[in-house]
């Protein structure tokens, strides 16, 4: 089995993921369906000599770090065809890796269907910004693109911290710093305290993943920062009850105001799939307003899901109004329009 190969052919396909995975042929998604590449079951000989290769390909990466602890993330480009980052693990044993491919030129934003009200979360000159979804949903991929438009159209200095690299932007009105955790960084609070100092302007932090990351994540936007990030929630008033839900009880309310202050938006998405077989994201987006800041300085986050669900401005839209369009321009199904709602029995009705 050639590494390489299976990665050219997965790039022809227009495939998202590739799965090395003892037990089953390559498989691969495409459109958000998987498909086999062909009846050659892999035994876990075959996958090791995959993975071996993959990492020779990634600059001679050592794979002792796979053996001994059983994951092992990093991304890597082949000249030409794309870049790719690869999660590997341990599998009943034997080694097995997802694959997901990174193209090297970000398309059009308007060709993947990103609203421009999303992309104009970019034009403030600080706060925070969240874009949440469950993995694999494209929030590197929107982030990627308001990251772009900014080095497009403004002169500063962009920091991105992620785990792994993936979309590498290269220097154009602004300067952008690209630092991979466990490459460049030991991790992302050591990263991001270390990027105040770096003369910021716009700061991508790839994950928000714990109390301390959050902290100084909400001191930089609180200090004059730009700063987006991600959480693996879907919908705004979840996002914010997590982000409060990490700090120790007596914390809380003083979490709940600072981040009333600094939050500019929280963008949710899916990525769902059409009537022509392909996917499109679908968006919920909540710009914070006085209103909403009072919600979350109040303790009435939960007030916020309704306060989206009944506003018509195009900055403040709903999860399911957006399915409900998509679902009368007969781009999806009324099945995968209730199947992605957050409020199955109220988007019912609307149908």
């Amino acid at each position: 089995m050639d590494a390489k190969l299976i990665l050219e052919q997965a790039v022809s396909q227009g495939a998202s993921d590739v799965f090395i995975i003892a037990g089953l042929p390559v498989s691969c998604r495409i459109n958000g369906v998987i498909s086999r590449e062909n009846d050659t079951r892999l035994l876990p000989p075959d996958t090791e000599a995959i993975l071996d290769e993959i990492y020779r390909l990634a600059g001679h990466r050592d794979i002792s770090q796979l053996h001994k602890h059983g994951d092992d993330d990093f991304s890597f480009a082949i000249q030409g065809v794309s870049r790719f980052r690869v999660s590997a693990y341990k599998q009943r044993g034997a080694l097995s890796a997802v694959i997901r491919i990174i193209t090297f030129q970000l398309p059009d934003y308007r060709e993947l269907g990103i609203p421009d009200y999303i992309m104009e979360l970019g034009n403030s000159s600080k706060g925070m910004v969240l874009v949440t979804g469950p993995a694999g949903s494209g929030k590197s991929t929107t982030l990627a693109c308001i990251i772009d438009q900014i080095n497009k159209t403004r002169d500063e200095h962009i920091i991105t911290l992620e785990d792994p690299l993936e979309f590498l932007h290269r220097h154009n009105r602004c300067i952008v710093s690209q630092r991979e955790i466990n490459v460049d960084t030991d991790n992302y609070v050591t990263a991001l305290r270390a990027a105040l100092r770096q003369s910021p302007n716009v700061i991508l932090l790839g994950e928000m993943r714990d109390y301390e990351t959050i902290t100084v994540a909400m001191t930089a936007a609180e200090t004059g920062h730009l700063l987006f990030s991600t959480l693996h929630t879907i919908g705004a008033a979840n996002t914010i009850d997590r982000i409060i839900d990490v700090f120790p009880s007596n914390q809380q309310r003083q979490i709940a105001v600072q981040l009333s202050m600094v939050l500019n938006a929280v963008v949710s998405q899916q990525l769902v799939p059409t009537t022509d077989g392909k996917v499109t994201p679908v968006f919920e987006i909540m710009t914070v307003t006085p209103a909403i800041r009072n919600m979350i300085r109040d303790n009435k986050v939960h007030q916020i899901d309704g306060l989206i669900y009944s506003s018509v401005k195009e900055d403040m839209v709903s999860m399911d109004s957006n399915l409900l369009k998509l679902c009368q321009s007969g781009t999806i199904t009324k099945e995968t329009a209730l199947t992605y709602a957050s409020n199955p029995e109220m988007l019912g009705k609307k149908l």
